[in-house]
Protein backbone atom coordinates (compact mmCIF):
# COMPACT_ATOMS: atom_id res chain seq x y z
CA UNK A 1 0.00 0.00 0.00
CA UNK A 2 1.53 3.74 -1.15
CA UNK A 3 1.94 6.33 2.03
CA UNK A 4 -1.04 8.23 -0.27
CA UNK A 5 -3.66 5.34 0.11
CA UNK A 6 -2.51 4.80 3.89
CA UNK A 7 -4.55 8.35 4.89
CA UNK A 8 -7.18 10.41 3.49
CA UNK A 9 -5.95 13.44 3.56
CA UNK A 10 -1.89 13.70 2.92
CA UNK A 11 0.13 16.95 2.75
CA UNK A 12 3.60 16.59 1.86
CA UNK A 13 6.14 19.87 2.75
CA UNK A 14 3.24 21.85 1.19
CA UNK A 15 4.46 25.54 0.95
CA UNK A 16 1.76 28.27 -0.53
CA UNK A 17 3.12 32.23 -1.74
CA UNK A 18 0.04 33.74 -3.24
CA UNK A 19 1.97 35.27 -5.95
CA UNK A 20 5.25 35.57 -7.97
CA UNK A 21 5.71 38.61 -6.27
CA UNK A 22 5.45 37.15 -3.13
CA UNK A 23 7.46 34.57 -3.95
CA UNK A 24 10.35 36.13 -5.31
CA UNK A 25 10.22 38.20 -2.44
CA UNK A 26 10.14 34.99 -0.14
CA UNK A 27 6.94 35.44 1.69
CA UNK A 28 4.83 32.47 1.91
CA UNK A 29 1.51 32.79 3.47
CA UNK A 30 1.90 28.88 4.54
CA UNK A 31 5.27 26.93 5.09
CA UNK A 32 6.33 23.42 5.33
CA UNK A 33 2.62 21.42 6.04
CA UNK A 34 3.25 17.94 6.61
CA UNK A 35 -0.45 16.60 7.83
CA UNK A 36 -1.73 13.32 7.41
CA UNK A 37 -5.30 12.54 8.08
CA UNK A 38 -6.87 8.94 8.84
CA UNK A 39 -10.02 7.52 7.43
CA UNK A 40 -13.04 9.14 9.00
CA UNK A 41 -10.44 11.23 11.15
CA UNK A 42 -11.82 14.63 13.11
CA UNK A 43 -9.34 17.27 13.06
CA UNK A 44 -9.50 21.00 14.35
CA UNK A 45 -7.57 23.79 13.38
CA UNK A 46 -6.92 26.64 16.07
CA UNK A 47 -4.32 29.10 15.81
CA UNK A 48 -4.15 33.25 15.82
CA UNK A 49 -5.91 35.27 13.49
CA UNK A 50 -4.44 35.58 9.84
CA UNK A 51 -1.99 32.52 10.76
CA UNK A 52 -3.22 30.78 7.37
CA UNK A 53 -6.01 28.07 8.67
CA UNK A 54 -8.32 29.21 5.63
CA UNK A 55 -5.32 29.05 3.01
CA UNK A 56 -5.41 24.98 4.60
CA UNK A 57 -8.96 24.44 3.62
CA UNK A 58 -8.24 26.38 -0.08
CA UNK A 59 -5.40 24.00 -0.35
CA UNK A 60 -7.60 20.88 1.18
CA UNK A 61 -10.31 21.43 -1.30
CA UNK A 62 -8.13 22.18 -4.58
CA UNK A 63 -9.23 26.20 -4.90
CA UNK A 64 -5.63 27.30 -4.14
CA UNK A 65 -2.29 24.94 -5.67
CA UNK A 66 0.59 24.53 -4.08
CA UNK A 67 3.61 26.78 -4.68
CA UNK A 68 5.81 23.40 -3.56
CA UNK A 69 4.79 19.84 -2.20
CA UNK A 70 2.22 17.65 -2.59
CA UNK A 71 -1.40 17.05 -1.35
CA UNK A 72 -3.13 14.24 -1.70
CA UNK A 73 -7.19 13.60 -0.95
CA UNK A 74 -8.33 10.03 -1.00
CA UNK A 75 -5.57 9.06 -2.42
CA UNK A 76 -6.14 11.29 -5.33
CA UNK A 77 -3.60 14.20 -6.09
CA UNK A 78 -5.38 17.41 -5.42
CA UNK A 79 -5.06 19.59 -9.16
CA UNK A 80 -8.43 21.58 -8.52
CA UNK A 81 -11.63 21.29 -6.96
CA UNK A 82 -12.45 18.24 -4.89
CA UNK A 83 -15.66 16.86 -6.09
CA UNK A 84 -15.88 14.79 -3.09
CA UNK A 85 -16.06 17.69 -0.42
CA UNK A 86 -18.39 19.98 1.33
CA UNK A 87 -18.21 23.13 2.88
CA UNK A 88 -20.27 25.29 5.54
CA UNK A 89 -18.28 29.14 6.07
CA UNK A 90 -19.52 31.44 9.16
CA UNK A 91 -22.49 32.99 7.29
CA UNK A 92 -24.97 30.30 6.29
CA UNK A 93 -25.19 32.51 2.79
CA UNK A 94 -28.55 30.88 2.03
CA UNK A 95 -30.06 32.02 -0.92
CA UNK A 96 -33.02 34.04 0.22
CA UNK A 97 -35.52 33.53 -2.93
CA UNK A 98 -35.45 29.80 -2.27
CA UNK A 99 -36.93 27.76 0.66
CA UNK A 100 -34.94 25.81 2.91
CA UNK A 101 -35.66 23.09 0.84
CA UNK A 102 -34.52 24.30 -2.48
CA UNK A 103 -31.37 25.76 -0.56
CA UNK A 104 -30.38 22.15 0.56
CA UNK A 105 -30.75 20.47 -2.95
CA UNK A 106 -28.76 23.16 -4.79
CA UNK A 107 -25.62 21.59 -5.20
CA UNK A 108 -27.57 18.48 -6.62
CA UNK A 109 -28.69 20.80 -9.12
CA UNK A 110 -25.05 22.50 -10.20
CA UNK A 111 -22.57 19.84 -9.22
CA UNK A 112 -22.04 16.82 -11.86
CA UNK A 113 -22.59 13.93 -12.23
CA UNK A 114 -25.76 15.01 -9.81
CA UNK A 115 -27.02 17.70 -12.10
CA UNK A 116 -27.56 15.48 -15.38
CA UNK A 117 -29.45 12.95 -12.56
CA UNK A 118 -30.87 15.38 -10.79
CA UNK A 119 -34.96 15.79 -12.47
CA UNK A 120 -35.03 12.00 -12.88
CA UNK A 121 -34.13 11.39 -9.51
CA UNK A 122 -35.73 14.75 -8.13
CA UNK A 123 -37.91 12.62 -5.69
CA UNK A 124 -35.64 10.56 -4.27
CA UNK A 125 -33.15 13.52 -3.72
CA UNK A 126 -36.08 15.15 -1.94
CA UNK A 127 -36.41 12.62 0.38
CA UNK A 128 -32.44 12.61 1.51
CA UNK A 129 -33.12 16.56 1.69
CA UNK A 130 -35.88 16.06 4.23
CA UNK A 131 -33.89 13.35 6.04
CA UNK A 132 -31.41 15.39 6.67
CA UNK A 133 -33.70 18.01 7.87
CA UNK A 134 -35.45 16.02 10.56
CA UNK A 135 -31.63 14.70 11.30
CA UNK A 136 -30.67 18.72 12.21
CA UNK A 137 -34.21 19.43 13.95
CA UNK A 138 -35.74 21.20 10.84
CA UNK A 139 -38.47 18.64 9.81
CA UNK A 140 -41.21 21.19 9.06
CA UNK A 141 -39.10 23.49 7.76
CA UNK A 142 -38.33 22.89 4.63
CA UNK A 143 -40.97 25.42 3.12
CA UNK A 144 -39.82 28.12 4.84
CA UNK A 145 -37.24 31.00 3.86
CA UNK A 146 -33.88 31.99 5.45
CA UNK A 147 -35.37 35.01 6.55
CA UNK A 148 -38.21 33.62 8.77
CA UNK A 149 -35.53 31.06 10.33
CA UNK A 150 -32.90 31.83 13.26
CA UNK A 151 -29.44 31.97 12.83
CA UNK A 152 -29.30 28.78 13.99
CA UNK A 153 -31.75 27.30 11.77
CA UNK A 154 -29.84 29.01 8.97
CA UNK A 155 -27.02 27.38 9.99
CA UNK A 156 -28.16 23.68 10.14
CA UNK A 157 -29.54 24.02 6.61
CA UNK A 158 -26.04 25.21 5.80
CA UNK A 159 -24.97 21.98 6.89
CA UNK A 160 -27.06 19.75 5.47
CA UNK A 161 -26.68 21.51 1.86
CA UNK A 162 -23.12 20.71 2.72
CA UNK A 163 -23.43 17.36 3.18
CA UNK A 164 -26.96 16.52 0.54
CA UNK A 165 -24.51 15.33 -1.75
CA UNK A 166 -23.12 12.69 0.68
CA UNK A 167 -19.35 14.13 0.60
CA UNK A 168 -16.59 11.90 2.28
CA UNK A 169 -15.55 15.16 3.62
CA UNK A 170 -16.75 18.14 5.42
CA UNK A 171 -14.90 21.39 6.05
CA UNK A 172 -16.18 23.97 8.22
CA UNK A 173 -14.71 27.33 8.79
CA UNK A 174 -16.26 28.85 11.43
CA UNK A 175 -19.26 27.44 10.96
CA UNK A 176 -20.91 28.44 14.34
CA UNK A 177 -18.48 31.97 15.62
CA UNK A 178 -21.56 34.00 14.88
CA UNK A 179 -24.16 32.52 17.13
CA UNK A 180 -24.72 32.48 20.70
CA UNK A 181 -23.37 29.71 23.60
CA UNK A 182 -26.59 27.97 23.81
CA UNK A 183 -27.24 27.66 20.24
CA UNK A 184 -23.62 26.89 19.25
CA UNK A 185 -23.78 23.97 21.62
CA UNK A 186 -26.71 22.58 20.20
CA UNK A 187 -25.17 22.58 17.05
CA UNK A 188 -22.14 20.85 18.08
CA UNK A 189 -23.89 17.77 19.33
CA UNK A 190 -26.14 17.26 15.91
CA UNK A 191 -22.38 17.94 14.10
CA UNK A 192 -20.91 14.98 16.69
CA UNK A 193 -24.21 12.92 15.70
CA UNK A 194 -24.03 13.45 12.10
CA UNK A 195 -20.59 12.34 12.40
CA UNK A 196 -20.66 9.21 14.32
CA UNK A 197 -23.57 8.09 12.07
CA UNK A 198 -21.79 8.48 8.70
CA UNK A 199 -18.23 8.65 9.84
CA UNK A 200 -16.95 11.15 6.95
CA UNK A 201 -13.80 13.07 7.45
CA UNK A 202 -14.11 16.60 8.97
CA UNK A 203 -11.67 19.75 9.06
CA UNK A 204 -12.85 22.33 11.62
CA UNK A 205 -11.20 25.29 11.57
CA UNK A 206 -12.04 27.44 14.79
CA UNK A 207 -11.25 29.88 17.39
CA UNK A 208 -13.21 28.15 19.70
CA UNK A 209 -10.70 25.71 22.05
CA UNK A 210 -13.52 24.16 23.80
CA UNK A 211 -15.48 23.35 20.33
CA UNK A 212 -12.42 21.83 19.09
CA UNK A 213 -11.90 20.09 22.20
CA UNK A 214 -15.09 19.08 22.44
CA UNK A 215 -15.54 17.61 18.73
CA UNK A 216 -12.35 16.73 17.38
CA UNK A 217 -9.74 13.32 17.64
CA UNK A 218 -6.83 15.71 16.99
CA UNK A 219 -6.29 19.41 17.21
CA UNK A 220 -3.83 20.94 15.60
CA UNK A 221 -2.23 24.61 16.61
CA UNK A 222 -1.10 26.88 13.49
CA UNK A 223 1.94 29.41 14.41
CA UNK A 224 1.25 33.27 13.07
CA UNK A 225 2.21 33.91 9.72
CA UNK A 226 3.28 32.07 7.79
CA UNK A 227 1.27 29.18 9.22
CA UNK A 228 3.33 26.15 9.96
CA UNK A 229 1.35 23.53 12.06
CA UNK A 230 3.91 23.62 15.50
CA UNK A 231 1.16 21.74 17.68
CA UNK A 232 -0.66 18.38 17.33
CA UNK A 233 -3.01 17.09 20.41
CA UNK A 234 -4.65 14.43 20.48
CA UNK A 235 -8.24 14.27 22.51
CA UNK A 236 -8.32 11.25 24.21
CA UNK A 237 -11.30 11.96 25.76
CA UNK A 238 -13.88 9.04 26.01
CA UNK A 239 -16.69 9.08 22.81
CA UNK A 240 -19.35 9.14 22.22
CA UNK A 241 -18.85 12.88 24.62
CA UNK A 242 -21.88 15.06 25.69
CA UNK A 243 -21.82 18.40 27.33
CA UNK A 244 -21.40 17.57 30.97
CA UNK A 245 -17.49 16.70 29.34
CA UNK A 246 -16.94 19.88 29.12
CA UNK A 247 -17.18 20.46 33.13
CA UNK A 248 -14.97 17.90 34.09
CA UNK A 249 -11.38 18.43 34.94
CA UNK A 250 -9.61 16.54 31.99
CA UNK A 251 -11.67 18.36 29.50
CA UNK A 252 -10.49 21.87 30.92
CA UNK A 253 -6.92 20.90 30.76
CA UNK A 254 -6.61 20.26 27.32
CA UNK A 255 -8.43 23.62 26.54
CA UNK A 256 -5.66 25.06 29.49
CA UNK A 257 -3.11 23.64 27.62
CA UNK A 258 -4.06 24.41 23.83
CA UNK A 259 -4.84 27.95 25.11
CA UNK A 260 -1.06 28.53 26.39
CA UNK A 261 0.54 27.51 23.04
CA UNK A 262 -1.41 29.74 21.42
CA UNK A 263 -0.50 32.45 23.98
CA UNK A 264 3.37 31.80 23.32
CA UNK A 265 2.45 32.05 19.40
CA UNK A 266 1.01 35.60 20.50
CA UNK A 267 4.46 36.40 22.68
CA UNK A 268 6.83 35.10 19.70
CA UNK A 269 7.44 35.90 16.07
CA UNK A 270 9.03 33.17 14.70
CA UNK A 271 10.44 31.14 17.42
CA UNK A 272 9.35 27.76 17.47
CA UNK A 273 7.80 26.32 20.39
CA UNK A 274 9.40 23.90 23.21
CA UNK A 275 10.22 21.08 20.69
CA UNK A 276 9.47 18.51 23.81
CA UNK A 277 5.77 19.83 23.53
CA UNK A 278 5.23 21.65 20.20
CA UNK A 279 6.78 19.21 17.68
CA UNK A 280 4.13 17.30 15.39
CA UNK A 281 6.76 15.13 14.45
CA UNK A 282 4.78 12.26 12.30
Amino acid sequence: MTDQASYFVDFKNVWLAYNDELLAKNQFAVEDINLQVKQGEFIAIVGPSGCGKSTFMKLTTGLRKPTKGSIHVDSQPVSGPVKISGMAFQAPSLLPWRSTLENVLLPLEIVEPHRSQFKARRDEYVQRALALLKSVGLDGYADQYPWQLSGGMQQRASICRALIHEPKMLLLDEPFGALDAFTREELWCILRDLWTEQKFNVILVTHDLRESVFLADTVYVMSKSPGRFVVKREINLPRPRDLEITYTPEFTDIVHELRGHIGAIRQQSKAPLDPSVASIAQ
